[in-house]
This record gives C-alpha cells, sequence and structure tokens, in this order.
C-alpha cells in the first residue's frame, strides 16, 4: 500500500498520533485532522485514498461530514471507515446507510485496524478507472458514482448504489443475505440479515422510474437469497411495465 493516503480525523491527539505511527509503519502516508472543518478542508485541498472518521467531533458529528462528502461528485466513492466508542447497533446502522464503508469500535488493535482498511481499499478498488456498465438501458459509472434509466439520472442511496454495483458484475448468480452482506457491507461489519431485504426494496424502488422499470432484475431465490439476472428480459419489457 505504499503511496496511499490516509486522512485521521480525531479530535483527541494522542488517538491520531498512535494511529498514525502505526500506518505509517506499514507504509501509508498519513494525514491528521481535529475537527470537521479541518477535515473538510484537506479532503478538498488533496483527496486522499481513504478516511479514518471519528463519530464525536467539535462542531459536529462525522455523520454530519460523511454526509456531505456522499453529496459531492468528487467524494461521492471516497472510502470511510468510522471510528466510534458508540457500540449501538442503531449508530452502527445509521453510519452505514449514510454510506460509511466500514465502522471500527473504541478500543481497537491497530492490526485490526490495518486489517480493516486493506479489506475496504480492495472493495473500493479504483474506481476512476473503472468502465461503466450497461444492462438493457440501466448503467452504473462507479467513477462519479451515478445510475442512470435510458440516459436519465436515477437517485438511490449510497448502500443501494454499492448492492447494484456488486450485482451487475456479478450476474446471474444467486447469493444468500450471508454473502451479499459479506461482499456489500464487510465481513467485519455486523448487521443483521434482513438490513438486506430492507435495502434490496429500496433498491427495486430505485430502480422503478418513470422511463422504465428495472426493479425486476433484482430477483428473489426462494430458499438462497437475491439474484441479478437479464436473461429473458427486454428493454422494451422494462420500458412498457
Amino acid at each position: 500500500m505504499q503511496g496511499k493516503t490516509i486522512l485521521i480525523v480525531d479530535d483527541e491527539a494522542a488517538i491520531r498520533e498512535m494511529i498514525r505511527m502505526s500506518l505509517e509503519m506499514a507504509g501509508y502516508d498519513c494525514r491528521e485532522a481535529r475537527d470537521i472543518q479541518q477535515a473538510y478542508g484537506a479532503i478538498v485541498d488533496d483527496i486522499p485514498d481513504l478516511v479514518l472518521l471519528d463519530w464525536m467531533l467539535p462542531g459536529g458529528s462525522g455523520i454530519e461530514l460523511l454526509r456531505r462528502l456522499r453529496k459531492d461528485e468528487m467524494t461521492a466513492t471516497l472510502p470511510v471507515i468510522m471510528l466510534t466508542a458508540k457500540t449501538e447497533e442503531d449508530n452502527k446502522i445509521q453510519g452505514l446507510d449514510v454510506g460509511a464503508d466500514d465502522y471500527v469500535t473504541k478500543p481497537f488493535a491497530p492490526r485490526e485496524l490495518l486489517s480493516r482498511i486493506k479489506a475496504v481499499m480492495r472493495r473500493a478498488g479504483h474506481g476512476e478507472q473503472e468502465k461503466a456498465i450497461e444492462v438493457l438501458g440501466l448503467k452504473l459509472d462507479p467513477s462519479s458514482h451515478r445510475v442512470f434509466v435510458n440516459e436519465q439520472p436515477v437517485n438511490m442511496g449510497p448502500t443501494e448504489f454499492k448492492l447494484l454495483r456488486f450485482f451487475m458484475t456479478h450476474q446471474e448468480r444467486a447469493y444468500s443475505r450471508g454473502q451479499l452482506l459479506d461482499q456489500v457491507w464487510g465481513g467485519n461489519v455486523y448487521v443483521e440479515e434482513r438490513t438486506v431485504d430492507v435495502h434490496i426494496r429500496r433498491l427495486r424502488k430505485a430502480l422503478e422510474t418513470d422511463a422504465a422499470d428495472y426493479g425486476n432484475l433484482v430477483q428473489t431465490v426462494r430458499g438462497t437469497g437475491y439474484r441479478f439476472s437479464a436473461e429473458g428480459y427486454s428493454a422494451e419489457a422494462a420500458t412498457n411495465s
């Protein structure tokens, strides 16, 4: 991971120093910020490869900054790992729903954090180099983090985008809820399997536009989970539905 830059956002200098020392020993370049304003300025000046973002910060919460990043095209796909003392399930789900790529609860071992960082970076890949994926007029562009139906933009949440991206790059195969949790949410994150069903419903709803209905491309496989399949499906059928 030589040359990869990580921004550490935490209001406690001792924690920033501990994380920075561990990451620099692993070959990462590190920058630091103590609050939301400083962090946002650092990101705008030079977008890092990943952000470690504390939940509670002076002048606001990490969730507020994360929402702002996800609304900006330039930072919509920026990998973010939340660092927090909060352990409640609702808080974890809130962070992931806003668009966090992973969630690490304090206190944590440096080796665990390094493992999470490597996993998130593997999942994130290099979006700017990825080509758009298109199926029957449904187009997903990883570089701009946007989805289009017949050239018209479609609004969806960050988790739904990740789900659709995974489905469109792994078509015609059925995946269990557990497998989807591992692939989309990350194997280190505890989220109940029923959460998958909620986001599948949201994804299908987002794909039901005035121009076409592509929600049926995401199929329920009884006794297994879900599958993305365009087999036997046509753009005309979607448009006329």
